[in-house]
């Protein structure tokens, strides 16, 4: 059984930024899941059965960045339903705006993760995955 496409997956999704203006993205690879080589937020992913959400992040921004998030801030809750190689997938996705120190990040899952980048909303490069253009909408007032 696969999350999200057998049952309904839950994410833990962070937005990391540097407490000056600049948010964390990452290119996706080929070895990703899906929607390879588009722009996404770092550090987010599946919560693990009797794991917390914060946990969940926290967790998941140490093995994809190798820092540790701090600051995290709950920003609210969406529902990806989608179509990816035309099955059906359906999310849960909590999501969070976390801080981190620049100096610590580096790409720990080179297999997922071609580049990283910081930048300002404005300059997050394109393509984006799906979810990240509803996810900056969705939180427009709180970023």
């Amino acid at each position: 059984m696969i999350k999200g496409y057998d049952f309904i997956g839950i994410a833990a999704i962070p937005f990391l930024h540097d407490g000056k203006g600049k948010y964390l993205v990452g290119l996706r690879t080929d070895k990703c899941r899906d929607e390879h080589f588009t722009w996404e937020p770092l550090g987010g992913g599946g919560v693990k059965f009797g794991e917390k959400i914060e946990d969940a992040i926290k967790r998941e921004v140490k093995e994809e960045t190798g820092s540790e998030p701090f600051n995290l801030e709950y920003l609210g809750m969406r529902e990806p339903i989608r179509e990816h190689d035309g099955k059906k997938t359906h999310w849960i996705a909590f999501d969070y705006r976390a801080e981190v120190n620049p100096d610590e990040v580096k790409i720990m899952e080179p297999d997922k993760c071609a580049e990283i980048r910081w930048c300002t909303i404005e300059e997050i490069p394109t393509p984006r995955h799906s979810q990240f253009d509803l996810f900056l909408e969705s939180y427009k007032n709180k970023l």
